[in-house]
């Protein structure tokens, strides 16, 4: 699977679950948990996500 086909799957889980985690997307992508996150940060970057700051989860456990 080459980057574009993964940015794209990435789009696609996140469109069909904006909650993911990384490390569920990672499992569920069956692909590193940091690749999951070079390719976020790579859309992120262009534009196409954001992504919401977990400091001011109060449930910082979770994660």
């Amino acid at each position: 699977m080459n980057n574009k086909d993964t940015h794209l799957d990435l789009l696609r889980k996140l469109e069909s679950n904006p909650e993911y985690t990384q490390r569920e997307l990672s499992r569920e992508m069956g692909i590193s948990l940091g690749k999951v996150n070079y390719c976020l940060q790579s859309l992120i970057e262009k534009g196409f996500v954001k992504m919401n700051n977990f400091k001011n989860n109060k449930n910082k456990l979770q994660y």
